[in-house]
């Protein structure tokens, strides 16, 4: 395919040259060209590295550090490399293209040391490396981080050491170095939710702040432009090293350079032409970035900012000062909406508000943490003053993101739909901009009827199953924002966002049905700003390291150890814990890991006199049989262990549901849900609804006559959540 789109655009080209047509579609097709080839070469050096012959098997290897060590969800350590040797049971190679690491042991390294360790080689679906390197053992630090690179690692440290704790402190080091390490997943959705996440990634806005900061500074000292051009460049230099120079933080630098040339020469008309040099720089050294979402939102926000936000600054009926502030802002976000939209499947609008309320404490915040970074490795007592005073500032933000993100967002389904919808609505807009008031007043009419036609989950529901991806998490509504849950998934943002969309504010009582990660993975989520009064667990700790993490978040909570017997009620909801026994027992083990853990999930019939569910984790089928005879009819089945193809036919007969409901991720790895638990299910009669193409669930119950609401409805293309 690569040459392919190569000589496709070498044909174009000379086509277009042939028959004579203008410049710019010359000019058009030499960039195609140019671009193609770039990726080309890029990715067939990739495809053809002998790495890729020893996919599935183990290795020896050596490499580089490129990007700092993340922590991943999945508790694991990640980071890119650039792979530099690597060896087999009968011969050594020696090559440079770049990796993925994944490791299970926290690593403390610094780009451009050098490592080695043994790992099993996968195929990665992430296009700009050769391999993903897992690795189980140790990693040997093989080299010392230069001085260089030590002393841009102490002063990224110490500004993350002497920030502070809480959201505040967790704020401070993401705005003025990117560094994101310190905040909760609850804090990163409520960022994500009011629109605010730009201020904690390392963006053009970053570089701008610091280059006209030391732009202004440098008039001081020397009189002459260029003098004061050349030192914010060098500036600029420095913080991209301080921040890492990594494909995202170059993308960044390289728009503020658009802003600050547009700024410095005082002639407007030439951003443009200079944006698009900067978007060729970036694509040809790295031509992934092509293909990256950021990367576009970076080039759409400031070509908001050059073209947009001065026809917003000049056309609002409103005092000049306060037009300039809201301009930019409104102008980012409309050129940045279509692609928004297709990546999280919404979009706030009052993101515009919360923007607006940062803006003036942005810059003050940026400029001083950089100075308390600078201090930071030598003289923290300045940095712990200086962070002291922009703490107050890092919590108005705070604020802002905490009220802003328990405003409805607009949501739409599919973000590939919401892409086109957003697009034709701005391009009509655009095209009928004279009379652009009518248009968008008829848009906005139009929108908010869809929403309010396709809200979920309305006000009537009983039952709810979250969608978590590859997890378990129900809710049953108890009235006045009250409501039990049984498990949490495996993603904290998502479980809360589900409880904020459900209007979940307290929590009598929780049941974890067992300690695997996909249901107790997102528990910080449920308790942030939520109170749990008693906590229901299964008999089976393992496994010890999630167990313990969910216990330190519920020290609060009443814990209970379920077993079979147990009986409670809380209003009009009844439950009867049906399994585990009093005693851990051991079954066959099913193909998989975990079997033991699975068999100890706590098993229950929750009922009303309207309605009943029988739900019990991931319970395997040697433990179901365990159940015959003490089963009864209901009308919802929570399908076991997001219904994979392990099941008890005879306990699904016995069930004899009306709904069953599998929670369950899109495209998983594990084959879920299996076609012959979902053809069982149907043979009984029973009408599935799965996570995974119906979203989120919501069940209304009257006299046990169900009405199923999906959050991805099939006509529905907007909502409120």
């Amino acid at each position: 395919m690569a040459p392919f789109r190569v000589a496709l655009a070498a044909g174009l080209l000379i086509i277009f040259s042939l028959i004579g047509k203008k410049a710019r579609f010359t000019v058009l097709i030499f960039a195609v060209l140019v671009g193609s080839t770039a990726m080309s070469l890029r990715q067939a050096s990739i495809e053809s590295s002998k790495i890729q012959e020893h996919f599935d098997s183990t290795v020896q290897f050596q490499a580089q550090i490129v990007t700092d060590p993340n922590h991943t969800l999945s508790d694991n350590y990640s980071f890119i490399a650039r792979l530099l040797v690597f060896s087999d049971a009968h011969k050594e190679f020696s090559l440079r293209v770049p990796i993925r690491i994944i490791s299970r042991d926290e690593i403390d390294v610094l780009p451009g040391q050098l490592i080695k360790a043994s790992a099993r080689v996968v195929d990665s679906k992430e296009a700009r490396v050769a391999a993903l390197f897992i690795v189980d053992g140790e990693i040997e630090v093989i080299s010392q981080p230069s001085q260089w690179a030590s002393s841009l690692g102490a002063i990224r440290n110490g500004l993350r050491d002497h920030s502070g704790d809480g959201d505040s402190g967790s704020l401070i080091p993401g705005m003025v170095l990117g560094d994101t390490s310190k905040q909760t997943a609850v804090f990163k959705e409520q960022m994500k939710r009011s629109g605010l996440t730009h201020l904690v990634a390392v963006s053009g806005a970053n570089f701008a702040i610091v280059s006209t900061f030391v732009l202004w500074l440098m008039q001081f000292p020397f009189k002459k432009k260029s003098y004061r051009l050349f030192a914010t460049s060098i500036a600029l230099i420095c913080f991209i090293a301080l921040v890492r120079p990594s494909p995202s933080v170059l993308r960044a630098a390289a728009m503020a350079a658009v802003l600050i040339f547009a700024q410095a020469s005082n002639r407007a008309t030439d951003s443009i032409p200079a944006l698009g040099f900067a978007m060729a720089a970036v694509v040809i050294g790295d031509p992934w970035q092509a293909r990256d979402a950021g990367f576009a939102l970076s080039v759409l926000a400031t070509a908001g900012l050059l073209l947009f936000a001065p026809i917003i600054r000049d056309r609002l009926p409103i005092n000049k000062k306060f037009a300039e502030a809201v301009a930019p802002p409104i102008a980012a976000m409309i050129f940045c909406s279509p692609v928004v939209v297709a990546l999280s499947g919404y979009m706030s609008p009052m993101s515009i508000i919360a923007n607006i309320l940062a803006a003036p404490v942005v810059a003050p915040i940026t400029i001083v943490g950089f100075i308390a970074a600078l201090f930071s490795p030598f003289a923290p007592f300045i940095s712990t003053m200086l962070i002291w005073f922009i703490r107050f500032p890092a919590g108005f933000i705070v604020g802002v993101a905490h009220r802003i993100s328990d405003f409805p967002v607009l949501t739409i389904h599919n973000g590939k739909v919401g892409f086109s919808i957003v697009a034709v609505i701005l391009a009509l807009l655009w095209l009928f901009k004279k009379s652009w008031k009518k248009t968008s007043t008829v848009a906005l009419v139009l929108i908010l009827s869809l929403t309010w036609i396709q809200r979920w989950p309305a006000n009537d529901w009983q039952i709810a199953n979250c969608d978590v991806g590859q997890g378990d998490s129900m809710v049953i509504n108890l009235g006045s924002g009250r409501a039990i849950v049984i498990d949490v998934g495996p993603d904290a943002r998502a479980e809360d966002k589900c409880l904020r969309n459900l209007g979940i504010k307290e929590i009598p009582l929780l049941v974890l049905s067992h300690f695997h990660a996909d249901h107790v993975g997102g528990l910080s989520g449920l308790t942030s700003n939520r109170n749990v009064g008693q906590t229901w667990i299964s008999n089976n700790a393992e496994p010890i390291l999630e167990s313990k993490n969910a216990l330190s978040l519920l020290e609060k909570s009443k814990i209970v150890v379920a077993q079979k017997g147990m009986n409670a009620k809380i209003g009009l909801v009844s439950l009867e814990v049906l399994w585990p026994d009093v005693n851990i027992k051991e079954f066959e083990e099913m193909p998989g890991e975990g079997s033991q853990i699975n068999n100890s999930s706590i098993a229950m019939i929750i009922s009303t006199n309207d309605w009943s569910i029988f739900t019990a984790g991931d319970l395997e089928p040697p433990a179901q049989h365990q159940l015959l005879g003490a089963l009864r009819k209901v009308d919802i089945y929570k399908v076991c262990h997001h219904g994979s193809k392990y099941q008890d036919i005879e306990l699904m007969s016995e069930l004899s549901a009306q709904i069953a409901i599998i929670s369950v991720g899109v495209k998983n790895s594990y084959g879920h849900p299996a076609p012959e638990t979902i053809a069982a299910l149907t043979r009984l009669g029973t009408q599935v609804v799965r996570t995974d193409q119906d979203g989120a669930i919501a069940i209304t119950a009257k006299a046990h006559h169900l009405r199923v609401r999906k959050s991805k409805s099939e006509i529905g293309l907007f909502y409120w959540s």
